[in-house]
């Protein structure tokens, strides 16, 4: 068993495992640690607790020191550099003429090196923008190309419910969200329907999955015969999970639909093969 205490390093980012010892800390206490990046101010997450050693990805790092007064300090002066460090650096970088879009920029504790995140969808030759920016910022130089959910995360944004998007409030990391469960939910497979500010399907559509895998093993499914109060023998057209109710054709009217609550009908027979919607997408590669 290890000991472990939760570092984060943004307000809504991973949490990364380090050792606490000798130190005693507490959730929201102010550390120093060193990552591969260099020398970082993060914040306890999560009480110190013990871990299986199989659990560790990597060899855990000790937490260097309790932040102090002077290291709070030249953090947020170097938050206010980043800002100015931001513009100076877009500007270069477009002079370049590189495909590449400016994200953000960090630089570590000790101010030693400036990192910049960037988004590109392949290779980008920046040696000669590397040896400019040294020359701008005169400290060592990271380009760091992140992927187009972790840029959104980084940017922030308003999301198509009108709110924050997810990633930037409350998620801290991203879970497997595919076609298949924005398919099983009926919604519209369009990238402009599904697609989040990253491009990719919006995280929000695996939080009902279980909701919907839940129900599609109680419900009838469309294309089972059923037996509703007015009809014997007839077939579900459609599902509203979410309200539990199922759809049949009406009974003297075939261009009409009978509603029922699904604890009025029952299951005759499952169909071998379920009728589905045929299916269009806009965009390829949606799945993430």
């Amino acid at each position: 068993m290890a000991k472990v205490v939760g570092i984060g390093f943004k307000e809504v980012g991973k949490i990364y495992w380090f050792n606490p010892d000798p130190l005693q800390l507490h959730v929201g206490d102010k550390v120093v640690v060193e990552t591969i990046r260099g020398l970082e101010m993060g914040r306890v997450v999560e009480q110190a607790k013990e871990v299986p050693d199989d659990q560790l990805e990597h060899e855990l790092k000790s937490v260097y020191r309790i932040a102090t007064d002077k290291d709070i300090k030249q953090y947020q002066e170097n938050e206010e550099k980043s800002k100015s460090a931001f513009i100076k650096a877009k500007e270069i970088i477009r002079n370049h003429q590189l495909e590449m879009k400016t994200l953000a920029c960090e630089y570590t504790l000790d101010g030693s090196k400036l990192l910049i995140y960037y988004n590109a969808d392949g290779r980008v030759d920046f040696r000669e923008l590397v040896k400019d920016l040294a020359s701008e910022f005169h400290v060592r130089i990271e380009l760091r190309q992140i992927g187009p959910r972790e840029g959104a995360k980084m940017v922030g944004g308003i999301g198509p419910c009108g709110r924050e998007v997810c990633c930037k409030t409350h998620l801290r990391e991203f879970d497997l969200v595919t076609m298949k469960m924005a398919k099983d939910q009926g919604m519209a497979l369009s990238a402009t329907k599904i697609a989040g500010l990253c491009g990719k399907l919006m995280c929000c559509i695996g939080y009902e999955c279980e909701l919907y895998n839940d129900a599609k093993k109680r419900l009838p499914q469309v294309g089972d015969e059923i037996r509703t109060p007015t009809c014997a023998n007839c077939k579900v057209t459609a599902v509203d999970y979410i309200r539990e109710i199922v759809k049949t054709d009406a009974m003297n009217d075939k261009s009409a639909f009978e509603s029922w609550p699904a604890s009025d009908v029952v299951r005759l027979k499952v169909s071998e093969k379920p009728q589905e919607e045929e299916i269009e997408v806009d965009e390829d590669g949606m799945d993430s």
